[in-house]
């Protein structure tokens, strides 16, 4: 879908779409649309539901007066109320309506609001950056299609007064949305295609935006002492490896070296399939597990939109890459394995694995780069879907300061967390008698002792912030400005937290 900005025309073909205010008041923009369709659109208010409500459309079959197919109206409700991610909703859910009707181009009106803002151009922008997000589709694999099957907006004209700064602001937000894009087709590739060596290949393509990616392969990690990271992934006929990402925005060659900046280091799981190992999983619902790499998958589209948008920060991204698979080479329930740290771990489950991953790679990005935060992203617990269901990602840290970064963030941005306790009392629960620690705790706390379990691999409290994304990386149903399948969630959330905080 191509998207255009254009200073306010009479659109000569497809649909038009135009807002409304609160209990049905036009905005000037489209009180003008309603005096050229002789009133039509004040009569179908009239005799419909349609309020004006924020999120609300009301489609209304264009009379003779006008060239186009029809009007969507949409609903604004009180201008002063409303947030980014109602003006990217909006965008997304007319992209979402006009693909269902059938028409290839879409016109919409963007006009003066009462008040100062938001401004008519600003709100033209995120309307945009929703109707991008929205108009993901992974369908790389299909051969046949019925055509109403298939999307038919091809061009989106945003009309605004001021098209020169729209196209300035939605241009920032583009950079982020290939980070989300990127995010969204490496979660959605199957197994087959998507595995350790292949998804680092789809990093490398970083370096042309300035990213440096570098690789551990097993005998380098091996002489790292990863135990815990090369353990889960010794039954595949993949070979592991640690996957590396540097953007440097701040303290390059042209920047006074007093101006460098430690990093913040952003660390993924990527389990690139998970049968669970020796500790099987059921077959039922097993396919689903082409997303277990969902955590590196986001600091893969987070590398691409920070250095995109060329931010300025330093920032390294860690994801730790492996397959967990079950052949005559697996690791086996009571195993014990030892850790980059040191610290021993009796694997009591082969399918509680994603925290081994971490352990090593949270060490790694420790001893290699001291970064000043850390945040860890992953698919890691069941547990964390019968807490928060699909609507938040699970938040735990060791740092008030960074959960209350995180939570302001996502609400920014419309990608919740939850912050969900840590304490000693949940830390004792993966003491072994065997080891160190063991990998899992009892029936209990399930997502609480995962995350005991990483802390024990920060060092010096580090501020540190685990996100447990398991509920939130694939949708079933789509809403807003996320379609069905891979979300791309934290992507955005991480993107504003650094714009927020670290800039």
């Amino acid at each position: 879908m191509k998207i255009t900005f254009s200073t306010p025309s009479e659109a000569k073909a497809g649909a038009i779409a135009s807002g409304v205010l609160a209990d049905g008041k036009l905005p000037a923009d489209t009180a003008s649309l309603d005096k050229r369709t002789g009133g039509a659109l004040t009569r179908a208010i009239k005799a419909s539901r349609f309020t004006g409500k924020k999120g609300e459309l009301l489609e209304v079959l264009a009379p003779p007066a006008i060239a186009n197919s029809r009007v969507v109206l949409y609903g604004l409700g009180d201008p002063k109320a409303l947030s980014e991610t109602d003006l990217e909703g909006i965008g997304g859910s007319l992209v979402a309506h006009v693909n269902r009707t059938g028409d290839k181009e879409l016109a919409l009106m963007v006009g003066k609001l009462s008040g100062k803002k938001p401004a008519p151009a600003e709100r033209a922008a995120r309307h945009a950056y929703g109707a991008l997000l929205r108009s993901y589709r992974f369908d790389k694999y299909k051969t046949k299609e019925k055509a109403d099957k298939k999307p038919s907006l091809a061009k989106l004209t945003v009309m605004v007064d001021d098209p020169t700064a729209a196209r300035s602001a939605y241009g920032r937000l583009s950079r982020i949305a290939d980070g989300v894009f990127l995010t969204r087709h490496l979660v959605s590739e199957p197994a087959n295609i998507l595995y350790p060596k292949s998804l680092v290949a789809e990093a490398k393509k970083l370096t042309k935006l300035g990213v440096k990616v570098k690789t551990l392969g097993e005998t380098q990690m091996q002489r790292l002492g990863m135990g815990a990271l090369l353990g889960v992934g010794q039954g595949s006929a993949h070979e592991s490896q640690l996957l590396v990402m540097e953007w440097n925005g701040v303290g390059t060659a042209k920047t006074p070296a007093a101006k460098k900046q430690t990093p913040l280091a952003f660390v993924g799981k990527g389990v690139t399939f998970d049968t669970g190992g020796i500790s099987i999983k059921p077959a039922s619902g097993m396919e689903d597990m082409k997303w277990d790499m969902g955590g590196a998958g986001v600091v893969v589209g987070l590398m691409a939109a920070l250095a995109g948008r060329k931010a300025k920060v330093n920032a390294v991204g860690v994801c730790g890459l492996v397959e967990n698979m079950p052949s005559g080479k697996a690791q086996r329930p009571g195993d014990i394995v030892t850790s980059m740290s040191g610290q021993t771990i009796e694997v009591l489950n082969t399918d509680a694995e994603g925290r081994l991953v971490l352990a090593d790679a949270l060490w790694y990005v420790q001893e290699t780069y001291k970064p000043r935060m850390i945040i860890d992203l992953a698919t890691l617990t069941g547990a964390i879907i019968v807490a928060l269901g699909n609507e938040h990602a699970g938040l735990f840290s060791n740092n008030d300061e960074l959960s209350e970064q995180l939570t302001a963030a996502g609400k920014a941005v419309g990608e919740l967390v939850w912050r969900m306790p840590l304490g000693e009392a949940y830390n004792k629960l993966i003491d072994s008698e065997a080891a160190d620690m063991k990998n899992i705790g009892n029936r209990s706390a399930g997502s609480i002792t995962a995350a005991q379990f990483l802390q024990r691999f920060i060092q010096n409290d580090t501020p540190w912030a685990h996100l447990d994304i398991a509920g939130v990386t694939w949708t079933s149903k789509e809403k807003g400005t996320v379609p069905k399948g891979g979300t791309g969630f934290g992507v955005r959330l991480l993107d504003r937290l650094v714009a927020d905080n670290y800039e």
